[in-house]
């Protein structure tokens, strides 16, 4: 069964349909003739014929079965290499896209201060404070796209430990504070105390990271974010909800998608990068979990995701 799985999916019909094939022809010799014992040969030469002309069949059908698998494989392939290059254009779109915004305003503050010799000391301090916020949010962003490209193209190098979630997540939240103080929001922490998983630490933290992100950005002042997990097989079950004002339905499909924002200004002003929820996706599936969204009844988002 693992040697299957390592096989493309034209091999895997083909070997599956060779094996149909030699389990009718050992019957087919062994069982032919009820009346023949196994250890004597065929009594008619008819009998000869009909099982060489079995193995030309099976020798041709053979040959075009494999022909159709190279063929299904190069389609499958090509297929595939498409909608990588669609999705490389498309990143490498968006990444411009994004980039321009943050590297147009730091050349305009730049550009002001050095054309302005005599600018008064409080308009330049300004102007380098405005400055100092966008280089923030440019490296934020390449950050989030280093963290992307790890996990697209060496998630095999990515160290993994036994990780205390329970700990992490309390350190999140400790950080948190004063961003929770300033919108006036609550955290319930309801984990268990001792939920440990075996996975890269930086990608965990990722995770309840930009979900906790998140949460304090868009969910609205005055609100409750609460994070709990139950024990499943093999794994934990976790949610991660808010009281707060949700989303549009018609926009939870797509909410873990590079760069997709609900509010493109407001998304920029609130310095959130467009990529924190494509992290978290990407980081639990390589964790062996799942993800999903849902707006609560009482409003707000609700992320059901597992960990392995």
């Amino acid at each position: 069964m693992w040697g299957m799985r390592k096989l493309s999916e034209g091999r895997k019909m083909f070997v599956s349909i060779m094996i149909v094939f030699a389990v009718y022809a050992l019957i087919f010799i062994l069982f032919e003739d009820y009346d023949r014992k196994l250890s004597e040969p065929f009594g008619e030469v008819s009998d000869w014929h009909l099982l060489l002309f079995s193995i030309v069949v099976m020798a041709g059908l053979a040959w075009l079965l494999h022909r159709y698998a190279q063929r299904m494989d190069e389609r499958i392939s090509r297929e595939q290499q498409a909608r990588q290059n669609q999705m490389r254009r498309e990143l490498t779109q968006n990444i411009a896209h994004e980039l321009k915004t943050p590297v147009a305003s730091i050349l305009g503050y730049t550009d002001t201060i050095l054309d302005t010799p005599d600018m008064d000391e409080q308009t330049k301090l300004k102007f380098i404070t405005r400055t100092n916020a966008q280089a923030r949010q440019l490296t934020a962003l390449l950050q989030d796209i280093s963290t992307l490209n790890k996990m697209d193209y060496a998630p095999d190098v990515l160290q993994r430990e036994r990780v205390d979630v329970s700990v992490l997540v309390a350190d999140i939240v400790q950080e948190s504070e004063q961003m929770l103080a300033r919108k006036q929001m609550h955290f319930n922490n309801c984990l268990p105390t001792d939920i440990t998983i075996q996975g890269n630490w930086q990608l965990i933290y990722s995770i309840f990271r930009n979900l906790t992100d998140n949460a304090i950005n868009y969910a609205g002042t005055g609100t409750t974010v609460m994070l709990s997990a139950e024990p499943q097989s093999g794994g934990w079950h976790f949610t991660f909800s808010d009281n707060g004002t949700g989303v549009p339905a018609e926009h939870l499909p797509r909410l873990f998608e590079r760069f997709y924002r609900i509010d493109k200004g407001r998304s920029r002003d609130l310095g959130g990068t467009g990529l924190g929820l494509a992290i978290v996706k990407n980081a639990v599936v390589l964790h062996g979990g799942q993800i999903s969204v849902i707006n609560n009844k009482g409003g707000g988002l609700r992320f059901d995701f597992t960990l392995k």
